[in-house]
């Protein structure tokens, strides 16, 4: 962009690339406060408004977050690396390990929601696991937590005739979680396909993943299918899209 594109640009956006710049090298560190609108009206000249229209910019954009009463600081958090290919490896799960804790690394992640309800099926979910009109669904929705914060929200759905009397039913389904309760119904789950898009979260979403205004979400829509290339389980994943790397490795 040229000089004179920056001139044309509103004085907000101008204070509001000028404040990112400084954070993209390192002047404003994570958790810092950034200048206020006192701050900002002094040093650049504008009104209130302005000032306050150039820290909205950066809050829109997810790079800060306003704490009432004290500020504006720069978002704290370690992006997490979502490793899409080792986490649903079988010597994972298959071992009594939760294909959570591929993501965590040395970090605190705990599940602080645990919900287990049957219900008729969603249209396009029964299309998916290939069920009859009407056929019951267990749904479980979950929320975690990764050091203090909440970064996903999880539906799962699997067959209720299938899942009927297994921990699967259960909040806690044991070392290994539903892929190795699966395994032990003769239905191991060897293949599994991810759908990927993103959009701006609903008000329910922002409120459980507690994002501040204009941070986008990542949607993740897997299914698992076992040997006999039956669909086994649907599940539907809502992430903090700032919190998250989704990192694959693949081989040519």
């Amino acid at each position: 962009m040229s000089d004179g594109d920056g001139r044309r640009q509103p004085k907000y956006q101008r204070i509001a690339a000028q404040l990112r710049a400084a954070i993209e090298v390192g002047d404003y560190g994570p958790g810092e406060r950034l200048p206020g609108e006192n701050d900002l009206m002094a040093e650049h000249g504008v009104a209130r408004m302005t000032a306050r229209q150039a820290l909205a910019v950066l809050q829109a954009e997810g790079v800060v977050e306003a704490r009432k009463g004290v500020g504006v600081f720069v978002r704290d958090f370690r992006p997490v690396r979502r490793r899409g290919i080792q986490r649903l490896a079988h010597a994972r799960w298959g071992t009594g390990q939760s294909i959570w804790s591929a993501d965590a690394e040395d970090r605190e992640l705990v599940v602080d929601s645990v919900e287990v309800t049957e219900a008729e099926a969603p249209a396009v979910v029964a299309g998916v696991l290939n069920l009859a009109e009407e056929a019951r669904v267990c749904v479980r929705r979950r929320r975690f937590l990764l050091d203090g914060k909440p970064v996903l929200l999880s539906t799962s759905y699997l067959s209720a005739e299938l899942v009927a009397g297994t921990p699967i039913a259960q909040p806690d389904t044991g070392p290994g979680g539903t892929y190795a309760r699966l395994e032990e119904l003769g239905h191991r789950p060897i293949r599994f396909r991810e759908e990927i898009r993103c959009r701006m979260p609903s008000g329910e979403e922002a409120d459980r993943l507690a994002l501040p205004p204009g941070v986008p979400v990542v949607l993740v829509a897997r299914t698992a299918y076992d040997a006999g290339g039956l669909a086994v389980e649907v599940n539907d994943m809502v992430l903090d899209a700032f919190a998250y790397i989704l990192e694959y490795d693949f081989e040519g």
